[in-house]
């Protein structure tokens, strides 16, 4: 789409929707904050937003230093208040109205701010707020126009509006094009009608249609616009229909044409002209994700143990196992990622006082009290389903009576303290029952029943230690460590009760429904590799939780899928490391609402079913599909090494098939040297998936390298049956999982039934 005009310094405050508003008005002005380190560390730094309304600079000394920048992109969110364990520990309680943090994606520490006034720091807040939202609710084609935009203003050195053979090829590297000198001057004398040696005004439009324009758009637009070259709402729907295979209806057709369509001409005619055409595929209508999918959509009326559950391990970590910081800030990342079972490893502190850490090791320690208010704060903020903490219990009686007080005391009526009902279940309570409480998962000392029947237990007793703290000492021993376990907690475990596991034989017989036991990865795979079908069948009125070995201190992280595919609900990882196998729980969570919950297929719900994910013989789970991938083009890939004007990516994109064992498969595309802003490949893969409900597939952009290893571009990761078919925008997404706002790939999909 061709922006309204080229006067590229109003362009941007246009394109963010705020013109003139009061509060982008005061950032760009910036102001005087005070930056807090430590209690002696505390410096005043001036802020402001730049006139590209996508980058924040602070200067000490009135002199830019491009280091001292960051961008609008790169803030997950801002805080109000002393929210951070920086501004709790190091600013006094009067000046909580005067504090805020700006909290980074991905591992960047967050940056703790203190204004003059509580006034001051709420337009800091509001305004910040407000540009992060315009700039997220911007569809993938107005990303795209603004950082091309962006890019442009950029190259134009001296801020004439005007762009220069030598500002032309500056921004042609900018946004990931080398071209040689004999093109870029055919470009320029192409576009410069007026023969002045500078573009500007129509000219440099005619640069950018010239720049944007996609012969794939083209030649998919040309074959439907059947109505006096543009297409009408009927040849609209032909298109829906045929290659999209959407179920609209005309009237729908009509209503994206009036909502989407730029020009009013055509759009009083309903009819969609070719730019209208390429912002259905900015909009959700045209993604490969199936909107159906966003919202929670499944039945959540099922027992617990009929989902996957997003969880997390040792989630009070921000980097290794070994020597990394502990914090809460953890904790609100994983949750606000929509993890719902989260870790708490408990030891004994100083003061009475019971801290978190990986014991044994040099992690800096956090107060398990002020965990415990962080999740009261962010439990139910990206989703309402229940939030599960798991204890790994260290504590004398004394500190795990005071861990039980903490836990009734702040978090309240939230935390679950009696089975739901007057009498003794039977099975699980279901997610819809359980939402926005908190459970708690661990060793208890009597059975459920007492819950009903008011036995009288002991006040304190012993029990053998949870699996993955007893895993290190079991090599020395042949009995599991005991631990002395306070009635005041053992109480607070309802439907989570942790038990050692011995063999699917034994659970069936003597397990209760609410036990449930935890393996390590080596453990879960080999029940995974040689027992699968019991694997499953135990899972489908049990919890099972999966977690990392103990040798993995760099916090890597093993492949969840298999331990999906045995019914393994609770397969915790490492949250804090970028990596594929967070792609893929990430992509496995993807739909329903992200809310942390995903509806196991039925074959693994129901016991009449015998799935074998290592043995398919023909039964329900067996669909099976051909899926044919045409990957046809990328937009607007990211530079990878900024720092190197001359230095352009060479993109390559590879396919990846996730599920059971017959169904893993990956191909990829040749390289395209030098040009990571529209490349073009038209490649045709082809797929056998023989269990869809369990496949999960990956994009992945590399930048190719002969000497050494590819480098990372970006990926989108879904369930196969979350796909829509068709023409359709793939967005990427960072190692951290955050969105890269205007690149994306162009693919065809379709699944024919074999």
């Amino acid at each position: 789409m061709t922006p309204r005009y080229f006067d590229l310094d109003g362009f941007l405050y246009i394109s963010t929707g705020l013109e003139g508003d009061v509060d982008l008005q005061f950032l760009l002005q910036g102001g005087e904050l005070t930056k807090v380190k430590s209690d002696s560390w505390q410096k005043k730094r001036f802020y402001r937003l730049q006139e590209d309304c996508e980058t924040m600079w602070h200067e000490s000394s009135k002199i830019f230093r491009k280091n001292n920048t960051f961008s609008i992109d790169d803030i997950d969110s801002v805080r109000q208040g002393r929210e951070s364990e920086g501004l709790l520990k190091y600013t006094d309680d009067s000046l909580e109205d005067c504090c805020f943090s700006i909290i980074f994606k991905g591992k960047r520490k967050n940056l703790d701010l203190m204004a003059s006034s509580p006034e001051e720091a709420k337009l800091w807040v509001s305004g910040l707020e407000k540009v992060i939202t315009h700039m997220d609710n911007l569809n993938s084609q107005q990303k795209s126009e603004h950082w091309i935009i962006s890019c442009m203003r950029k190259a134009d050195k001296n801020g004439d509006n005007r762009m220069t053979l030598k500002e032309l090829k500056h921004f042609l590297r900018q946004i990931n094009v080398e071209v040689d000198d004999t093109h870029a001057t055919m470009l320029f004398e192409k576009c410069d009608t007026s023969r002045s040696g500078t573009l500007e005004g129509d000219e440099i439009k005619q640069f950018y249609e010239l720049l944007t324009y996609r012969e794939e758009i083209e030649v998919i637009y040309g074959k439907y616009a059947l109505t006096d070259g543009q297409m009408s709402a009927a040849n609209l729907l032909t298109f829906l229909k045929t290659e999209q295979m959407a179920s609209w209806s005309l009237e729908d057709a009509e209503n994206f044409i009036e909502k989407h369509e730029p020009d009013q001409t055509a759009k009083q005619k309903k009819h969609l002209t070719k730019d209208g055409f390429l912002r259905y595929f900015s909009q959700k209508e045209g993604s490969i994700f199936n909107p159906e999918h966003q919202p929670v959509y499944q039945d959540m009326s099922q027992p617990l143990n009929h989902y996957f559950i997003s969880s997390s391990h040792n989630t009070y970590l921000m980097e290794d196992q070994l020597k990394g910081p502990s914090s809460t800030e953890a904790y609100i990342r994983a949750l606000s990622k929509g993890c719902r079972c989260v870790e708490l490893d408990i030891w004994d502190g100083p003061d009475g006082e019971p801290l978190i850490y990986h014991g044994h090791t040099l992690t800096s320690r956090v107060l398990f009290k002020d965990v415990i208010k962080a999740i009261k704060d962010y439990a139910f903020k990206a989703s309402e389903y229940p939030v599960i903490l798991s204890l790994e219990n260290h504590c004398s009686v004394q500190q795990q009576k005071l861990m039980a007080h903490y836990m009734i005391s702040i978090l309240g009526s939230a935390l679950l303290t009696h089975p739901l009902g007057n009498e003794m279940p039977s099975a699980l309570p279901s997610p819809q029952e359980l939402k926005r409480r908190i459970l708690v998962k661990g060793k208890r000392l009597n059975k459920l029943d007492a819950a009903f029947n008011n036995n009288n237990t002991e006040d304190v007793d012993s029990v053998s230690e949870e699996d993955e703290a007893a895993e290190v000492k079991e090599s020395d021993q042949k009995t599991k460590p005991k631990i002395k376990l306070a009635k005041e907690l053992s109480d607070l475990v309802i439907y989570c009760k942790s038990v050692h596991f011995n063999s699917f034989e034994h659970a069936k017989e003597k397990q209760a429904f609410y036990e449930m036991a935890s393996f390590k990865e080596s453990k879960a795979k080999t029940l995974a590799d040689n027992s699968a079908s019991a694997f499953v069948h135990h899972n489908m009125d049990k919890l099972s939780r999966i977690y990392p070995a103990g040798s993995r201190t760099d916090s890597s992280n093993y492949n969840p899928v298999p331990m999906w595919n045995a019914g393994c609900q609770i397969v915790a990882l490492n949250f804090q490391t970028p990596c594929k196998q967070m792609d893929l729980n990430q992509g496995r969570f993807l739909p329903n609402g992200k809310c942390g919950y995903i509806l196991k297929p039925e074959f693994m719900r129901n016991p009449d079913f015998l799935f074998d994910p290592n043995n398919l013989t023909k039964a329900p789970w067996l669909r099976r599909k051909t899926l044919h991938i045409m990957v046809i083009s990328a937009q607007q890939l990211p530079k990878l090494n900024k720092d190197k004007p001359k230095s352009i990516v060479d993109p390559l994109v590879r396919v990846e098939i996730y599920g059971v064992a017959a169904d893993r498969a990956s191909q990829q595309t040749p390289h395209i040297n030098n040009n990571g802003f529209n490349p073009t490949w038209n490649r045709n893969f082809q797929f056998i998936i023989n269990v869809p409900e369990l496949a999960i597939v990956r994009f992945e952009v590399e930048d190719y390298d002969t000497a050494s290893a590819n480098d990372f571009i970006g990926q989108y990761t879904l369930p196969f049956t979350s796909m829509q078919y068709g023409y359709r925008r793939v967005p990427l997404l960072t190692q951290s999982g955050g969105i890269i706002p205007s690149a994306g790939l162009f693919v065809h999909i379709m699944a024919l039934d074999n």
